[in-house]
């Protein structure tokens, strides 16, 4: 049987999966090196935390993606698995949330108690060594991988139409900014600045929640077959309102419905019939015709007969 990813992704799709493959290897790497120079810092635990929650929304993509073009149509299953992708997407937008909640929380804890996180020394070769060079060297580390792949990720992401690609991105934006404010507050602590390494955790808190947000609606509204979300935002998306208006043109009498199933578009027109000649429902698809694989299916819904 077919499976539910059009043929005109599946080289793009394995571009994503190499990429994705290369973020977890990477990723974990910097998950060990943050975590042998924790110290007492507050930026440089909840940034630990972050890169661990961080795996989440790759491997919910790589299981997607392994299901949508692997996975055939059954009889239990008679789209294929569609919609696996924004189930993931849904799960990587909890992440993405929870990371900026949990950076947040730890941060105003941080404040109101005045915890005055401080940064020992080590011996290292014989000699005492400022734990702070170990803690900034591991932030500058982390700040290079997930830049780069995030770079890499958002034109895979747009060309798939890939809710959940596009939320691994935002997570690595909020990784490497994680280290940049993460530098900051080090830096901070070493000039006696206690309140720094705080403020620093809860300025990037707030990006990441902005995010995680934005993501969740989208991700809800999919599951609940609201009208298709744009790719970073939980507002109506370019190609459904054009599709709607070249419905709408063709039928100026019928109700349109529109919703998404995982990267794909599925319509229904009420009250008309449907037209004699049969179309292939890319036929329906407005001019934009190298997008036109969105759009899976275009159903009639005839006027109740009295």
């Amino acid at each position: 049987m077919s499976n539910s990813l059009p043929d005109e992704l599946r080289d793009t799709m394995r571009a994503a999966i190499r990429l994705e493959y290369w973020n977890l290897f990477w990723t974990s790497t910097i998950i060990v090196v943050m975590g042998l120079v924790l110290g007492q810092s507050q930026t440089m635990k909840t940034a630990w935390v972050e890169d661990t929650l961080g795996v989440v929304p790759p491997i919910m993509f790589l299981i997607a993606a392994h299901m949508e073009l692997k996975g055939g149509r059954s009889r239990k299953f008679p789209f294929g698995f569609e919609r696996v992708n924004g189930l993931g997407f849904f799960v990587a937008a909890v992440a993405l949330t929870a990371v900026g909640l949990l950076l947040f929380y730890n941060a105003v804890v941080a404040l109101v108690t005045a915890e005055h996180a401080t940064v020992g020394s080590i011996v290292l070769f014989g000699d005492d060594f400022w734990l702070g060079w170990l803690m900034i060297a591991a932030q500058l580390y982390s700040l290079i991988p997930p830049m780069l792949i995030g770079r890499k990720e958002l034109p895979l992401a747009e060309k798939l139409n890939d809710k959940l690609l596009h939320t691994d991105a935002l997570m690595n934006k909020a990784n490497w900014l994680t280290g940049a404010a993460g530098l900051a507050g080090i830096i901070g602590l070493g000039l006696g600045w206690w309140w720094a390494d705080s403020v620093a955790a809860a300025v990037i808190s707030i990006d990441v929640i902005s995010d995680g947000m934005k993501a969740l609606r989208s991700s809800t509204a999919e599951l609940i077959d609201g009208s298709p979300r744009a790719l970073s935002s939980p507002e109506l998306s370019e190609d459904a309102l054009k599709l709607e208006n070249r419905l709408r043109d063709e039928f100026p009498q019928a109700t349109i419905r529109l919703r998404e199933t995982g990267r794909l578009i599925r319509a229904e027109v009420h009250g008309v019939h449907p037209p004699a000649e049969c179309r292939h429902p890319r036929a329906y698809w407005p001019k934009e015709k190298d997008r036109a694989w969105r759009l899976a299916q275009v159903s009639f819904i005839p006027p109740v007969e009295n």
